[in-house]
């Protein structure tokens, strides 16, 4: 049996995405009982450190932990399918990118943020692997058809977008404040 360089490929993608998914459903999975107990520090904010605050946050509320690790865990389920892995890139990019940043600011164990920068590359090595799909996906969705049209008329809907801009505003306000 011979492997060309598109199976070879291929053996390596789903290796790396692997990796990913694993994690995602071990710190998904995890959240169940990752915070318990972490808001109930006896110190005063300004005595916690970075990650004891961080952690006492997460800790507060279980809904939210809980809403994180689901999150987690259906980004890795997107990778783990070859139909749905780019979205699932996607999607667990925002998460990571999230991870690392408060690993970084709340100086997290260093460990934590190796692993999450090591799991971001891989999945930016993934969409690099499929970046012909990506760079079509991408102009699918920034494709504007912009057919001919009299510039009144493109004034005219401009000023009716605006009016309906400045009653939905008027409508917020009243929903958001005033209620």
């Amino acid at each position: 049996m011979k492997f060309d360089r598109k199976d070879k490929i291929e053996i390596f993608e789903n290796a790396i995405s692997w990796i990913v998914v694993f994690a995602l459903f071990v710190y998904g999975g995890g959240k169940i009982v990752q915070f318990d107990g972490a808001s109930e520090i006896n110190k005063s904010v300004s005595d916690l450190t970075g990650m004891e605050l961080m952690w006492a946050f997460y800790g507060y509320s279980k809904s939210y932990a809980l809403t994180l690790g689901l999150f987690e865990i259906i980004g890795g389920t997107l990778i783990l399918m070859k139909r749905t892995r780019i979205i699932g890139c996607l999607f667990t990019s925002t998460i990571l990118v999230n991870v690392i940043l408060q690993d970084i600011y709340f100086e997290v164990h260093l460990g934590a943020l190796k692993a999450a920068i090591l799991y971001q590359v891989l999945l930016l090595i993934i969409l690099w692997l499929n970046k012909d799909k990506v760079i079509q996906s991408i102009k699918a969705l920034i494709n504007f058809n912009t057919s001919q049209q009299p510039k009144y008329k493109f004034i005219i809907k401009l000023g009716i977008a605006f009016v309906c801009f400045v009653l939905l505003r008027i409508t917020e306000y009243y929903i958001t404040i005033k209620l």
